[in-house]
């Protein structure tokens, strides 16, 4: 490529051109005057200059930032300082001082065409939105002027963040598709920039951050607009600071073009007012993201909500995503009734299976997909509950056969709810109260968590264990507030909650006599509704079933009691703890179900039994278990009585 003259490609002519035209400008002035700048006593107030078909950086610059003419020669000779090598001597030449070989303001004032003083007042656009930079603000009129690095760039076209942005704002791709909801939701957020509002603010809840964000993009995309993202955890609290960074932002929204999403999420009483200030001044297209709408006094162009997907666009995702690999109509529906994934969560599993398939060939497809589901699913989840790998299967029960038949009834709730619901029709009669609901009552150790993870190991999904105690909150509206985040997170993988100490939440509460009783009741019947319409298996367990409300219990679909075992399914129980490789001597199961404990302590004596044993070095004998038992009724606050150890030793 050529260069014209000021060592810059053929592609800037004009503004080569340009600056030629306002050196020429300060070459007269310094012939004129004889090298002695003279301010302009009879300033014009100069007018804007527009931009038109074909318009260059330089009159977009003008034109955003309404520039007077004087102004934009003025942004000419700041720029001419950089790219024409024989300006430093012109401008010393025209101020008749070889040390000040650099543009001034007063020598703007003298030379150029249409001054006037209101161009370096700070609230002017030089200043404003620092265009143009004072070395010393103390000599405002004497100083050197020197063009901001950004704008100098912008004009020779060579667009990209400012700097001092970095770290603080990144961009946001725009995704490659979008489902018809989340299409019509972009087109939506869209319109409330370009529907001649003032308040270029809209807000933008529901869903997880990325599929704010990509909903984001996609709107800005159609307004001709990038994205931009910051957390509002990153906005200065410092009054000076956070001008600045709005300043630069509305500049870079103007010269880039974009808009900026500002992502919220808890925040503190400081950080919350400081990010409301940030927002107060917003003057170009800003999208507030949050889980939940935030409370303001603000007006919004526009609220949007994330939609949820319905099974058919879930369908549509699925299949889109996992094209490449064998899965059929069937396996996919499994999929979509298992799982409420946000669309790049199932591309990013549908990622995985392509990468695993190849090395893993003793699992199919559609395995891998389930997988993968399962593991983009716990993501959330793994904070709010003790996640628990199902192990067991139903011969590790030991329970009554009417207690397993209606925890198989369960179990086939579950796996053919996408059959009754969706293809027998059942949720359009029905509506309301579909989610698989039960109540395991029994005493601690009785098996209750053991059927909850036999069940999970049947059905193939995780199992979390959510300690209802530490839900409850004292504080009002903090309860409701918890179980959301546990029953949000767990509807993407519709995995198996278990409800533990229930009873921390449940109680005789039909009769109001206070606020804290009208409090407890509307928590839960909140617990009750978003079980009634979670998507998986849900399940309260309770060591005190009489003492709940009746009420409560029919809004529950199934009920199972776990009594105490009786001496034979102690027996049953001891054997199957006890594994076929252990040593053992003389162990007599018959004897050792002479113990009144639960299944849970019988694997807490047998397990130290075990670990006394192996500490002496021998087999595993009924010894061993005794100093094991007394251990565990020390525990229980019990004593061994001489029936249950009778004929050990």
């Amino acid at each position: 490529m050529g260069t014209d003259g000021t060592g810059v490609d053929d592609g800037s002519s004009t503004l080569n051109a340009e600056i030629r035209r306002v050196l020429a400008r300060v070459d007269g002035h310094a012939a004129h005057s004889g090298g002695t700048e003279s301010a302009s006593t009879e300033p014009s107030a100069g007018t804007p200059v527009l931009t038109g078909p074909g318009a260059t950086p330089l009159d977009a610059l003008v034109a955003c930032f309404g520039l007077t003419s004087f102004e934009r020669d003025l942004v000419l000779l700041t720029a001419a300082q950089e790219l024409e090598p024989t300006a430093a001597a012109r401008c010393a030449a025209a101020c008749g001082d070889p040390e000040r070989a650099y543009p001034t303001f007063s020598l703007a004032l003298a030379a150029l065409a249409e001054p006037h003083w209101s161009a370096l007042t700070p609230v002017a656009p030089l200043r404003r939105w620092r265009i143009v930079e004072l070395e010393d603000e103390s000599r405002l009129t004497m100083t050197r002027l020197r063009l901001d690095e950004r704008i100098l760039h912008f004009l020779l076209t060579s667009p990209y963040l400012d700097a001092r942005l970095h770290g603080q704002l990144r961009r946001t791709p725009v995704p490659d598709a979008l489902s018809p909801s989340y299409d019509l939701a972009a087109t939506r957020l869209a319109e409330g920039w370009t529907n001649g509002t003032d308040t270029p603010l809209v807000e933008l809840t529901g869903g997880d951050a990325r599929s704010r964000a990509d909903l984001a993009a996609a709107a800005a995309a159609r307004s001709g607009l990038g994205l931009y993202s910051m957390s509002a955890e990153d906005v200065p609290s410092d009054p000076a600071e956070r001008d600045r960074l709005a300043r630069l932002w509305q500049r870079e929204a103007i010269l880039l073009p974009a808009a900026l999403l500002v992502e919220v999420a808890e925040l503190d009483r400081d950080q919350r007012a400081a990010t409301e200030s940030f927002l107060a001044g917003a003057a170009v297209p800003v999208v507030v993201s949050s889980e939940d709408p935030l409370r303001s006094e603000r007006s919004y162009a526009a609220r949007v909500v994330v939609p949820r997907l319905d099974d058919e666009e879930q369908l549509g995702l699925w299949a889109g995503a996992f094209e490449e690999t064998e899965l059929g109509e069937r396996e996919l529906r499994s999929l979509v009734a298992q799982f409420q994934l946000p669309p790049h969560v199932v591309r990013s599993a549908a990622a995985t299976v392509r990468r695993r398939l190849p090395h893993e060939e003793e699992l199919d497809a559609a395995e891998l997909a389930w997988r993968a589901g399962l593991d983009e699913a716990r993501i959330g989840m793994d904070e709010l509950g003790r996640r628990i790998e199902p192990q067991a299967g139903w011969d590790d029960l030991v329970l009554h056969e009417r207690q397993t038949s209606v925890l198989r009834e369960i179990v086939a709730h579950v796996r053919q709810r996408a059959t009754v619901h969706q293809e027998w029709g059942f949720a359009a009669t029905l509506r309301r109260g579909l989610g698989v609901t039960a109540m395991f009552a029994g005493g601690s150790g009785t098996g209750k968590t053991l059927a909850a993870e036999v069940m999970a190991k049947e059905l193939g999904l995780d199992l979390f264990v959510i300690d209802l105690s530490q839900v409850v909150s004292k504080y009002i509206g903090e309860t409701e507030k918890n179980l959301r985040r546990v029953f949000d997170a767990a509807e993407r993988g519709g995995a198996l909650l278990l409800f533990d100490e229930a009873d921390a939440l449940f109680g005789k509460r039909s009769e109001v006599k206070d606020s804290h009783d009208r409090y407890a009741n509307l928590e839960v019947s909140y617990l009750l509704m978003r079980m009634e319409a979670y998507r998986g298996l849900a399940i309260l367990t309770t060591n005190m079933k009489n003492a709940l409300d009746t009420a409560f219990l029919r809004r529950i679909r199934f009920v199972v009691d776990f009594p105490f075992p009786a001496e034979h399914e102690r027996a049953e129980i001891w054997r199957r703890v006890l594994p076929p490789q252990a040593p053992v001597k003389d162990i007599d199961a018959a004897l050792l179900a002479q113990l009144t404990v639960a299944g849970g302590s019988i694997r807490n004596i047998a397990l130290s039994g075990a670990f006394l044993a192996a500490e002496e070095g021998d087999p595993l004998q009924m010894r061993h278990m005794l100093a094991a038992a007394r251990t565990e009724y020390l525990k229980l606050e019990r004593s061994l009585t001489p029936a249950e150890v009778r004929g050990w030793v």
